[in-house]
């Protein structure tokens, strides 16, 4: 595949990353019609595509496909130097029945490291989100013993998914963590992209302040940055918009449409398309690390990766930005 995809570096970690990471939550995942919306096949040739370009940064989760995500990449990753790979992967929900079996309770916490990293055949985990705050567990027993695991050399850095719009939760942890001398949380990853903006209502300072990367996810705005819906088609077949109302609600607007006219502008300017554009303008966008990228198939995953050769100028970023109106007129 003949993309050039640059590194970057990861917050205050001191590990270098690709700029767009790999996002493995389709492997082995059941679509609404019962099918395997990416099987292994499927899987294993996303990722040689992925490699072929050049790119390292492999996110994924214990949860994603009930655990095959994990296993297809260590398959995957047993015929390859694994020192050349960062794997990122998260933990809270549970991967079995039973009491204790989710959250970021200690219990739970040392199970699911185990079994995760003899899912991917790895001896640690380069960088382990927790995947949703856990109310139930105090803050200062989850942060000592996710310290716990970096010193048992399980894991080697520690991020926060999903946290937003609770940035006070993360720095509340973090806090705890320098008190103690343990290991912070140096990597966020929230939903970020054109029209879901809620992180520049202080999240962002919240990181840069504590010099953690942001590593978005749902770049695409679960496929309503790609073009495909329209204000005169909001509900075309086998799309999401005929799963959900919550989707329709959150994205189908006048006001996101407003941004979806900018940016097919600026995408025929550039000679990008629609999702090239959206994808780019997170990677121009000040204070973001990496944004996730995922898809179904080989030739899918090779237009999203072309995001990283797309040159916006400032005017199209501060275009693209103010394209939202008030970004944050749903949280007054």
């Amino acid at each position: 595949m003949d993309v050039t995809i640059d590194d970057v570096a990861l917050g205050s970690t001191g590990l270098t990353v690709s700029e767009l990471p790999f996002g493995t939550w389709r492997f082995g995942r059941e679509a609404a019609d019962g099918s395997v919306e990416i099987d292994r096949d499927a899987a294993l040739d996303l990722l040689d595509a992925y490699d072929d370009a050049g790119g390292y940064f492999i996110d994924t989760a214990d949860v994603y496909g009930g655990g095959d995500s994990e296993e297809w990449i260590g398959d995957w990753l047993a015929d390859r130097d694994r020192a050349d790979y960062v794997i990122a992967s998260k933990i809270y929900w549970p991967t079995r029945d039973g009491p204790n079996g989710r959250g970021l309770n200690r219990k739970h916490i040392r199970r699911s490291i185990d079994e995760m990293l003899d899912r991917l055949g790895v001896d640690a985990i380069d960088l382990l989100y927790v995947h949703r705050i856990d109310d139930d567990t105090p803050v200062r027993e989850f942060m000592r013993t996710l310290n716990g695991l970096v010193e048992d050399g399980k894991v080697h850095y520690l991020g926060a998914s999903s946290f937003r719009p609770d940035a006070w939760k993360i720095a509340k942890a973090n806090e705890i963590a320098e008190q103690e001398g343990w290991e912070p949380f140096s990597v966020t990853q929230p939903r970020y992209n054109l029209v879901d903006r809620e992180i520049e209502a202080g999240y962002k300072e919240m990181c840069e302040s504590y010099g953690m990367g942001i590593v978005p996810w749902s770049p695409l705005g679960q496929g309503f940055l790609t073009g495909k819906y329209s204000r005169d088609d909001r509900d075309p077949e086998d799309t999401k918009a005929g799963l959900g109302e919550r989707f329709r609600e959150n994205y189908l607007t006048e006001e996101n449409f407003d941004v979806l006219d900018e940016l097919e502008a600026v995408a025929d300017e550039v000679g990008a398309t629609i999702a090239q554009t959206a994808l780019a303008w997170l990677l121009h966008r000040d204070g973001v690390t990496a944004p996730i990228v995922g898809a179904r198939t080989v030739e899918q995953l090779e237009e999203n990766l072309r995001a990283a050769e797309v040159e916006l100028t400032q005017e199209h970023v501060d275009r693209l930005a103010d394209a939202k109106g008030d970004p944050f007129s749903h949280l007054r």
